[in-house]
């Protein structure tokens, strides 16, 4: 068992699918993920870089792209949502659809690159 399933496990039944679905997703727009730890928290890592989490707090859920630049630049997306530089608010009531999704990790996914490629000349 990894690091994203045993989150999942301790997550209320009623959480658990909506945070699975974030992982999913993250999986399905980036396979080559990885799973370990950014900032102390369980995530998925891209070519070793936080790239997102999602966890469980007393009264929402949260989607964490370990970026402050990720978010604002989706912000005309992001109606409907709580959220700041480095969260985004959801719950298992109002998930993020799949398109807000696909475009966080992304977005998310072509800093890592930017970062990483520009450190490579």
């Amino acid at each position: 068992m990894g690091i994203i399933d045993a989150h999942l496990e301790r997550a209320a039944t009623g959480n658990r699918a909506a945070l699975s679905r974030v992982y999913a997703v993250a999986r399905e727009a980036t396979p080559d993920l990885t799973e370990g730890e950014s900032y102390g928290m369980p995530a998925l890592l891209y070519r070793g870089k936080g790239f997102v989490a999602a966890l469980e707090s007393k009264s929402h859920l949260g989607l964490y792209p370990f970026s402050g630049k990720v978010l604002p630049a989706i912000s005309d997306r992001l109606a409907g949502f709580d959220w700041s530089q480095g969260a985004l608010k959801f719950t298992a009531q109002h998930e993020i659809p799949d398109d807000l999704l696909h475009l966080i990790f992304e977005t998310r996914r072509g800093e890592i690159d930017a970062q990483l490629d520009r450190k490579k000349r």
